[in-house]
């Protein structure tokens, strides 16, 4: 089981660490996105390669309850990513890094112009100055859903429910 106090990797680190072209290809969409480390994008990159990898064990017929594993992994790509109701196998595979950096909450918030920066947004989101409905969330990382998407709005305005809206009323 492991120990409870030593916490798993989250990321899959790149096989060559010093490849020139990757790394000028990672500080550019590190600053693009406003990430902290490349470790952030590692880890976007990890999650989107478990789901590629996974479509692509279904398409190739490996293991047992394929219609369930099928069903079961559109309906997560379907909530984060894709925004089309019929998605199939092939748009899960067609999906690069970008598609899931779009959907972090420090994106959605540059996006809906919060902030001039990607870097000041972060520090939005992390002082907890934004709000999914009536939730603070201060993850800059937090992959919103599409049906979140439009209550993604600042913390205290009289959408969340606040003191503000309440003395109002």
């Amino acid at each position: 089981m492991g120990d409870p106090r030593r916490r798993r990797k989250l990321y899959e680190s790149p096989k060559k660490l010093w490849d020139k072209a990757r790394i000028e290809e990672e500080s550019g969409l590190v600053k693009e996105y406003g990430l902290k480390n490349a470790r952030e994008l590692w880890r976007m990159q990890t999650i989107l390669r478990k789901i590629r990898r996974e479509a692509r064990r279904i398409l190739s017929r490996k293991g047992t309850h394929l219609k369930e594993r099928e069903e079961a992994l559109l309906a997560r790509v379907k909530r984060f990513l894709i925004h089309k109701p019929d998605a199939s196998l092939d748009d899960v595979l067609a999906l690069d890094g970008r598609d899931i950096l779009e959907r972090r909450l420090q994106t959605l918030v540059k996006k809906k112009n919060f902030g001039k920066t990607p870097r000041q947004c972060r520090q939005l989101v992390v002082h907890g100055h934004v709000a999914i409905g009536s939730q603070r969330v201060t993850i800059p990382s937090y992959l919103v859903r599409f049906d979140e998407e439009d209550a993604v709005t600042w913390w205290g305005s009289p959408v969340n429910g606040s003191a503000e809206a309440k003395a109002v009323n």
